[in-house]
């Protein structure tokens, strides 16, 4: 978490919309094996229930079962050029949008790992276009075989630390200049961060 202040939130309903926006985080655990980190597409099921599922080979999950563990979700980040700036007599910056999370782990049982499989798939089919592919198109061999190398957990999230770094030390004018610029550097969800914050 960026140490600045100007640059947090405590709008959970923003913490929710960033994470069903990217629905994809990185997990990381401190392991036997020394810092670990896994990648994972991941659903929050409210207050703080925070779900994915990992290969059982993964080198994190055999250490997830209790354990404390931290969960970044990433939004849109960029470069900031001074040329954006009223005043180029500066440096640039990165502004960006990042979601940690801390919290206790617990292993999902088999009938909760297969439900967040099926809110998976509906979620993330329903966000393309044509007929969405079903679950049950898959064989009894093969979803029973994905079953034998998976498992699901869930994160109870005890601390929230976000980073919504927008530049939002600049005015208003300067700000809507500022994503105007990003968004016409090929940046546009950063841009509408910036202009969403603003309000």
């Amino acid at each position: 978490m960026h140490p600045n202040p100007a640059f947090r939130s405590e709008d959970h309903d923003r913490f929710e919309q960033l994470i069903s926006e990217v629905g994809f985080g990185m997990v990381f655990l401190t392991s036997p094996d020394g810092p670990r980190v896994a990648h994972a597409p991941m659903l929050s099921k409210g207050g703080g229930d925070i779900r994915f599922h990992l290969a059982l080979n993964n080198a994190v999950a055999p250490y997830l079962e209790g354990a404390e563990a931290l969960i970044t979700v990433n939004g849109p980040d960029g470069y900031v050029s001074p040329r954006w700036y009223y005043n180029r007599d500066t440096v640039p910056t990165w502004d960006y949008v990042a979601l940690e999370m801390q919290g206790t782990v617990r292993k999902l049982s088999d009938e909760e790992l297969e439900a967040l499989l099926h809110d998976v798939i509906e979620t993330f089919e329903g966000r393309l276009d044509g007929e969405p592919w079903l679950a049950s198109e898959s064989s009894e061999r093969v979803w029973s075989g994905l079953f034998r190398g998976i498992a699901g957990f869930s994160m109870q999230v005890e601390e929230w630390r976000p980073t919504f770094k927008l530049s939002q030390k600049k005015g208003a004018d300067e700000r809507s200049r500022i994503a105007e610029g990003v968004e016409a550097a090929g940046n546009p969800a950063l841009a509408q961060y910036m202009r969403e914050f603003a309000r």
